[in-house]
């Protein structure tokens, strides 16, 4: 059965002298495997639209197993994260992230959706550590972590000073501090923040701008939730931290916009 469906190139390996694996992570049919045959040969057809990252429409045979990648067409080939390093660390950091919670061949349009509008908002420049924050926030569910932070997660409240506590799993109102030792005081613009990558769609934000202080700051509490909460850890940021050790490469180049 041959099926039209516009997907993101999640992954790619080699498979003997001339083929490749392709995993998709697509809109109607979630992620999927195919066998993209000659797919390695500079000449071949299929050898652009399955490279990393590509946003495309592909034709693709399925049957009993893995389907058979029959045609693709490039929608964007996503061409900055692709040639910028920086780009291309963070880009693969929300791939590797989309790719290990979610299950082979279950559709997940919403997710589908985020990862093409975090890829697309990387490619056009913005930041990508910001965008990943996105990303890191609204797949929490997927690991079976679902914090409360529309209010307080003891009595309910909406209203006072708030910190996010990891054993209540989310945040705590001031009444309620006395519930955790280890709570993290929160500004109202962290609180702010926090709720707006949980919540907010990518493509609802515009460009928004944040000091290194700021994303490192609720970076360190999300991070935690996945290595400690979820034991997960991904081999990605091995490769952004590299690159943050490289003062060149790395730098305050956004001052943030607080209201």
């Amino acid at each position: 059965m041959l099926s039209k469906l516009e997907g993101i190139v999640l992954k790619n390996r080699a498979y003997g002298e001339t083929n490749k694996v392709v995993i998709l992570m697509t809109e109607e049919a979630g992620k999927i495997a195919t066998m993209a045959r000659g797919a390695k040969k500079p000449s071949s057809r299929l050898a652009g639209v399955t490279q990393l990252f590509t946003h495309g429409n592909f034709l693709v045979a399925k049957g009993k197993g893995m389907g058979t990648l029959q045609q693709g067409e490039a929608i964007s080939s996503m061409r900055h994260i692709q040639q910028d390093i920086i780009a291309t660390a963070y880009a693969s950091y929300v791939i590797e992230i989309v790719d290990r919670l979610v299950e082979n061949d279950k559709p997940e349009p919403g997710v589908f959706h985020l990862l093409r509008q975090a890829l697309q908002a990387i490619e056009d420049g913005y930041d990508p550590e910001a965008i990943s924050l996105f990303v890191e926030w609204k797949m929490l569910p997927f690991t079976g972590v679902q914090p409360t932070l529309s209010h307080c997660a003891c009595c309910s409240a909406v209203e006072g000073e708030f910190a996010f506590s990891f054993s209540q799993g989310g945040f705590l109102c001031h009444r309620c501090f006395y519930q955790d030792p280890y709570i993290i005081r929160l500004t109202p613009t962290q609180l702010k923040l926090i709720r707006m990558f949980y919540t907010t769609p990518i493509d609802q934000i515009g460009n928004l701008t944040l000091k290194k202080e700021t994303k490192r700051f609720i970076k360190n509490i999300v991070s935690t939730i996945y290595e400690e909460q979820s034991g997960m850890r991904f081999k990605s940021k091995n490769f952004i931290t590299q690159l943050e050790r490289t003062p060149l490469l790395f730098g305050d180049k956004a001052e943030e916009k607080e209201e």
